[in-house]
């Protein structure tokens, strides 16, 4: 047993393993304790990271009309989501959409495509758009997501440049058939290991939020552990309308900030994202999650809209960080005083 969770810490920095109890304790932890535990998992963050924050930039080059039913997902089968829905964008135009995540601070590109798996010509396409966006930004990396891989895909994409590849494990194996049913948890697992085979650096993580256990969120956080993820993702659920799981409201922004905090004691030393949902999520303590996380996606997710990224780089620099590889950052400036024309002394309606 611990005394506390910075005993924990010093145990990780010393190269310590977390346990289950622990994990547990961290999910089960008390509001009180919550600053704690942000303080000690910070140190943990801070060790491996310093007062950087990695910046990530979506280019959604396929949306919707996916014939896989993954639950929480608004581009599955049967989802009656109202969001975009388009074929592949051609080459050039999902560079210059890369191209503005870019020059607004962000080091690395993923390029995502919905649908199971790629196929041959579809694999030869984004080689095609990782060539060209290498050639015009050879100092970004490119995370690729296109589903599941078939042998030698990987090394395909490895072959145009492409840097990493993204599979989320989404949640523990045990109740995976109660989020998807036309493919396995496994079949996650197998593709996570064909990009790790074709040296492509793994990024696998989890949605939060869909009903899970304190006790299969540990499984699932320990199996991405076991998995070697480099970059891990933490999504919020995003409840959509038309999707198996529109109104499931299960978190709290403490509890988000518990989830976070209990990756980064698990895999102290992996790139940890807040990912899509974190806005609805953690709310008005997305900077406090930076204590944890070291990495965000700016701007816009796959099929729904996120804070503006002019916000979302000026929370990273008000919370005493700085964007990874990005120039000498300034002091973000506050508005300038508005003044008051409603209320006490005024026909319009106070602001309460």
């Amino acid at each position: 047993m611990f005394n506390d969770f910075f005993e924990i810490a010093s145990r990780q920095l010393n190269g310590g393993l977390l346990q289950r109890e622990e994990a547990l304790a961290i999910l089960n932890s008390s509001d009180d304790e919550l600053i704690e535990l942000v303080a000690a998992g910070a140190r943990l963050r801070r060790q491996y990271f310093a007062n950087t924050v990695k910046v990530n930039y979506l280019v959604n080059l396929k949306s919707g009309l996916c014939p896989e039913d993954c639950h929480y997902c608004s581009q599955r089968l049967g989802s009656a989501a109202q969001i975009l829905k388009y074929s592949w964008l051609k080459p050039d135009e999902a560079v210059a959409q890369a191209g503005i995540g870019i020059r607004a601070g962000a080091s690395r590109v993923c390029l995502v495509a919905s649908g199971r798996g790629p196929s041959s010509r579809d694999v030869a396409r984004v080689g095609d758009m990782v060539g060209q966006l290498k050639q015009e930004h050879p100092e970004v990396e490119v995370c690729v997501c296109l589903g599941l891989l078939k042998e030698g895909q990987a090394s395909q994409l490895k072959a145009a440049g492409a840097d990493a590849y993204n599979h989320n494990l989404n949640t523990n194996e045990s109740r995976y058939t109660e989020i998807c049913s036309t493919h396995d948890y496994q079949d996650r697992v197998n593709t996570v290991q064909q990009a790790k085979q074709a040296e492509l650096s793994p990024c696998s993580g989890l949605i939060v939020g869909m009903g899970e256990s304190p006790e299969e969120l540990v499984d699932a956080v320990f199996a991405l552990r076991e998995l070697g993820s480099d970059s891990i993702p933490v999504n919020f659920l995003m409840p959509f309308e038309g999707t198996p799981l529109a109104d499931t409201w299960l978190l709290t922004p403490r509890q988000c900030l518990r989830i976070l905090a209990l990756v980064r004691f698990a895999c102290p030393s992996a790139e940890l994202r807040i990912a899509g949902g974190r806005e609805m999520h953690l709310r008005s303590l997305q900077s406090v999650a930076l204590q944890l996380a070291n990495s965000l996606f700016l701007g816009d997710y796959l099929t729904s809209e996120g804070q503006e990224a002019a916000a979302d780089l000026a929370m990273i620099t008000d919370a005493g960080f700085r964007v990874l590889n990005a120039a000498e950052q300034s002091e973000s400036i506050a508005d300038k005083p508005q003044l008051r024309r409603r209320g006490a002394g005024t026909a319009v309606a106070p602001n309460a």
